[in-house]
């Protein structure tokens, strides 16, 4: 495809970005209403880095899908950055420094995982419809997967991989006429073939693996419920329903990762704010930034130290890109980088 010029891609870029995440459908301070009506502890985080400060090309920031590599390094993603700004970066967690993996011009990726199979990263780009790979340290990109699905383009959001290195997709498609059109989508690792597992969602977002690779959690960001799909040892469906139902207020369900102990934690967009979740869907904890932080407006995604409790989150909003910590409810394993 012929490149855009700066201030076209710029545009396409925010506007890709609002019709991600809905922005601009929040108003007010949904914190004490939810807070009030939510079961379980309260977490507090505590801020670890500033990553990114808005950009004048797109007028914003958006951290998302943090994983951590076999380098020991958290890859974090910023759907927003314009070309020649960093859209994947390195975080060294123990000296608290950031390095540049790579930019391109024509890029919005939204989530981040590392193959099983081949160890490269891969990205989902949500405004064009393909995913693509890195190698581990950055270089060499790849287009894994590009075209239409069933005779439809995808919107690809958060993506998750099984043991083989197959890749499944929540394709957000649908979002921007506000129609129920979204699917999760299996991309076989060897063939390339894209098989859809559930269609007719209504923006489908957080997608992770339970702890037993039996089936998988996605959500939905415009209905604000987590489903569950039971699947069988060859990647097809064997039974769908929906898990729980999330209380958020004007906030919305982002992204998903899941502990070694199969806990669920649920991003929200339109408040910089986390939810915890046992398998059987009780509401163990919220995860809360300290009290009178501003300008920090969604709390998307999160990672958790493999074999380890430090959780990262990615905390974005008009006041830039940050990550904060706090001790997770368990350790952390594949499952436990929020795609």
């Amino acid at each position: 495809m012929q490149r855009p010029p700066a201030r076209s891609l710029s545009a396409l870029l925010a506007i890709g970005v609002l019709i991600l995440t809905g922005c601009g459908t929040q108003s007010g301070d949904p914190g004490e209403e939810a807070a009030a009506a939510s079961p379980g502890r309260t977490i507090t985080a505590q801020k670890f880095m500033r990553l990114t400060q808005p950009h004048a090309e797109t007028g914003m920031t958006l951290l998302e899908g943090p994983v951590f590599g076999e380098d020991g390094g958290l890859y974090v993603v910023d759907v927003t950055a314009p070309e020649g700004k960093p859209k994947v970066m390195r975080v060294d967690v123990r000296k608290k420094t950031s390095r540049a993996v790579h930019t391109d011009g024509r890029g919005a990726y939204t989530s981040a995982q590392f193959s099983p199979h081949d160890g490269r990263l891969h990205l989902s780009d949500f405004v064009h419809g393909e995913i693509v790979s890195l190698a581990p340290g950055g270089g060499d990109p790849r287009t894994v997967f590009s075209g239409d699905v069933d005779g439809a383009p995808m919107n690809p959001d958060d993506i998750a991989f099984d043991q083989r290195g197959n890749l499944y997709v929540s394709d957000s498609r649908g979002l921007s006429e506000g129609e129920a059109h979204g699917r999760v989508v299996r991309i076989d690792r060897e063939s390339g073939k894209a098989t859809v597992l559930a269609e007719n969602l209504a923006a489908p977002n957080g997608i992770s693996f339970d702890d037993e690779y039996r089936g998988l959690w996605f959500s939905e960001l415009t209905e604000n419920r987590i489903s569950y799909l039971s699947l069988d040892e060859a990647g097809a469906v064997e039974s769908r329903h929906t898990a729980i139902r999330v209380d958020g207020g004007v906030a919305q369900t982002d992204s998903i990762a899941v502990d070694a102990d199969g806990n669920l934690y649920q991003g929200l967009h339109g408040r910089a704010a986390m939810v915890v979740y046992d398998r059987h869907g009780e509401r163990l904890a919220t995860v809360e930034l300290p009290a009178r932080t501003k300008g920090l407006k969604s709390a998307t995604n999160v990672a958790i130290t493999p074999g380890g409790t430090k959780a990262y989150i990615t905390v974005s909003g008009p006041a830039g890109g940050y990550l904060y910590t706090f001790d997770a409810l368990a350790e952390g394993t594949r499952q436990s980088n929020g795609g």
